[in-house]
C-alpha cells in the first residue's frame, strides 16, 4: 500500500454479478452466525485442516477468522439468488455457464482477474448490524452493490470496506432493466472527482444504460472510499 491514497476513481470495469437478489435481504443472509454445514465451503475448508464435524462450531464463534467467515459468506441455506432456482448458497459462474457454491465462483472469478458485483432491491442489509456482512463480500471480490435501498448501517459498513453502494433510480430495479444476473456491468463517474450523491452511470453489457445515484453521502465517507476503505484511510493518516 503506498503512503499516498489514489487521487484517480477507481475503475470498474465489465464486473461480472456474483448475486443477483430480492427485497430484504438480511445481514444474516449475508454473513449468518448460525452452524456451520458439513456440505459448505467453511467445513470443507476446515476438514482439510484436520478439523472434525463435532468441532465445526457456529460462523458466529469463527467470526476472528477470516478464511472461515469470507467462505461463509452469502451461504445462508435459506438466501434467495434469482440466479439459481432453489435457495441456498450456490451461483451461477456466468463465463462457464456452472453452478457452483458462492464462495468457489468467487474464488474463481478473483483468480481470473475479474471484478464483482451485486444487484439487490429493498432493504439490502436490513437486520443486525454486522461488520462481517462487509468484510465478508470484500474478501470474495465484490467492488459495487447496486441495491433500490439501504440499511443505514449496512450501507456505511459497505463504503467503509471500499465497496461501492450505488442506488437505483425511483421506481427502477435490476427486474424493471430486464437483467438476469448474467451480464457484466462498467461504472462511469463522468468525472475526475466524486462528490455526494452524484449520478454513477452503469453500461451493461446487454446494451443497456442506466443512472444511479452514489450512496457516498458525506465528504468522509468520500474519502474512506478513495483510500479503499477505512482501514487504508487510517493506516494512511497514522504514517503522515
Amino acid at each position: 500500500m503506498s503512503k499516498e491514497a489514489p487521487t484517480a476513481i477507481p475503475e470498474i470495469k465489465n464486473a461480472y454479478c456474483l448475486l443477483n437478489l430480492p427485497d430484504s435481504i438480511t445481514t444474516d443472509h449475508i454473513s449468518p452466525a448460525g452452524n456451520i454445514s458439513k456440505s459448505s465451503s467453511a467445513a470443507k475448508y476446515l476438514m482439510e485442516r484436520g478439523v472434525t464435524a463435532k468441532d465445526f462450531n457456529s460462523y458466529g464463534a469463527r467470526r476472528g477468522h477470516d478464511e472461515v467467515m469470507a467462505r461463509g459468506t452469502f451461504a445462508n441455506v435459506r438466501l434467495v439468488n434469482k440466479l439459481v432456482e432453489k435457495p441456498g448458497p450456490n451461483t451461477i459462474h456466468v463465463p462457464t455457464g456452472e453452478q457452483m457454491p458462492i464462495y468457489e465462483a468467487a474464488a474463481r472469478y478473483i483468480a481470473d482477474g475479474h471484478a464483482l458485483c451485486v444487484l439487490a432491491g429493498k432493504e439490502y442489509g436490513s437486520g443486525s448490524s454486522r461488520d462481517w456482512a462487509a468484510k465478508g463480500p470484500f474478501l470474495q471480490g465484490i467492488k459495487v452493490v447496486i441495491a433500490q435501498s439501504y440499511e443505514r448501517i449496512h450501507r456505511s459498513n459497505l463504503l467503509g470496506m471500499g465497496i461501492l453502494p450505488l442506488q437505483f433510480k425511483e421506481g427502477e430495479s435490476a427486474d424493471s432493466h430486464g437483467f438476469t444476473g448474467r451480464e457484466t456491468f462498467s461504472f462511469d463517474f463522468g468525472t475526475e472527482r466524486i462528490s455526494v450523491g452524484q449520478d454513477v452511470t452503469v453500461t451493461a453489457s446487454n446494451g443497456t444504460v442506466f443512472t444511479t445515484k452514489c450512496r457516498l453521502d458525506t465528504d468522509p465517507e468520500i474519502a474512506y472510499f478513495m483510500n479503499g476503505g477505512i482501514l487504508r484511510y487510517v493506516l494512511r493518516k497514522l504514517s503522515q
